[in-house]
């Protein structure tokens, strides 16, 4: 029996409890967890914004040591500390073919099976396939990455969202230049990654939005050379602090149609504004024809930041060791397993960046 955080249905709270976890079948890993980050994702999936089967072990970006595998895996042994990837590519179907691995069709079938068991009987799903709010876990041979060398693997837990994807909102679907004028809204945990890999890219004013004032000074520590608290004047602030044209490039990380539609009134005529935010289907953005025609905008979804785990693990592993991405800035507060809750009540307010769940 091991510890957990079990959703036992949508829009109930969490439970933390012990499970039954079986050991690996054939083709499947099982970790000891060392620290998982509490995602915004993870509140979305408890209150059916996500939907996944339930009951479920909630939790996706973690990073742990491999304690036992099943047959037939070889690419990983016992003892060898790894990064949880929730989203794993297939390699043959339609968007893998066409190296858009983040897009693969089959990264969320491995969500139906059955994971484990709690005390009292009932059958529990892995909810982004990975289960991490647990103390171990059972996963897919696929959903485990190796750990990047020299970098502390409690930290290494946040790699597997939230960095992977705001790195990638910025390296991949923004495709941010030199010199280039970032806006980044929402200053949580994706947020401060993508702050960080603004500043890594050479942007050259970086402006972070937020609507609490005190999370200022955590923005300027990750890269932003402007800090606006929301308000009906956004877009207006922003062209102010950009020769009145606006950013290049508006990064946004909250999920509300008046945020999305904000970041794309704040960039430039020509400009693009990346959607990381996963909002609900009753936030609808409005746009007229004339102004999609008139300011030549580009507005493009990002999902799991376009990233590609195993190639860019290695790319942002010499950056943290180089000193130039700080993964310890994105964490506001270190909990356990109990703290979980309260974690959800603070995303709900608007408080602090990254959340990280430290196992003994």
């Amino acid at each position: 029996m091991i510890r957990a955080a079990v959703l036992p249905a949508v829009g109930s709270p969490l439970e933390i409890t012990g499970i039954e976890l079986p050991e690996p079948g054939p083709g499947q890993v099982r970790v000891r967890l060392a620290a998982a980050g509490v995602c915004h994702s993870d509140l979305s999936l408890s209150n059916g914004t996500m939907r996944v089967p339930v009951p479920a072990v909630l939790g996706h970006e973690g990073a742990g040591t491999v304690v036992s595998v099943g047959e037939g895996v070889a690419h990983v042994a016992p003892g060898d500390d790894v990064v949880l990837n929730w989203a794993p590519s297939c390699g043959s179907c339609h968007p893998c073919s066409l190296g858009e691995v983040w897009l693969c069709a089959e990264a969320l079938t491995g969500t139906g099976n059955l994971h484990a068991r709690t005390e009292d009987g009932r059958d529990l799903h892995p909810g982004l396939n990975v289960a991490a709010f647990a103390e171990e876990t059972v996963v897919a041979g696929n959903c485990v990455l190796p750990a990047p060398e020299g970098v502390p693997l409690t930290d290494a837990a946040l790699l597997g969202c939230a960095v992977l994807t705001g790195w990638g909102a910025v390296h991949h679907s923004a495709r941010v230049r030199v010199g280039e004028t970032v806006a980044v809204f929402g200053v949580g945990g994706v947020g401060l990654a993508t702050l960080q890999a603004a500043r890594i890219a050479g942007a050259s004013t970086i402006v972070a939005v937020d609507v609490s004032p005190e999370k200022e000074a955590l923005a300027r520590a990750a890269g932003a050379t402007e800090y606006v608290v929301a308000s009906a004047t956004t877009a207006k602030d922003i062209r102010r602090l950009t020769g009145g044209r606006g950013v290049d490039v508006a990064v946004e990380c909250v999920g509300r149609a008046v945020t999305i539609r904000t970041a794309w009134d704040s960039t430039r005529r020509g400009g693009r504004t990346t959607v990381v935010g996963i909002g609900g289907k009753d936030q609808q953005v409005a746009f007229n024809a004339l102004e999609i025609f008139h300011w030549g905008r580009t507005l493009a979804g990002c999902v799991y930041g376009n990233s590609n785990p195993a190639a860019d693990l290695p790319v942002l592993a010499e950056h943290i060791r180089a000193g130039l991405f700080d993964l310890g800035a994105l964490v506001t507060e270190r909990i356990t397993l109990d703290g979980i809750p309260g974690a959800f009540e603070n995303m709900l307010a608007g408080k602090g960046g990254r959340a990280l769940v430290v196992f003994p």
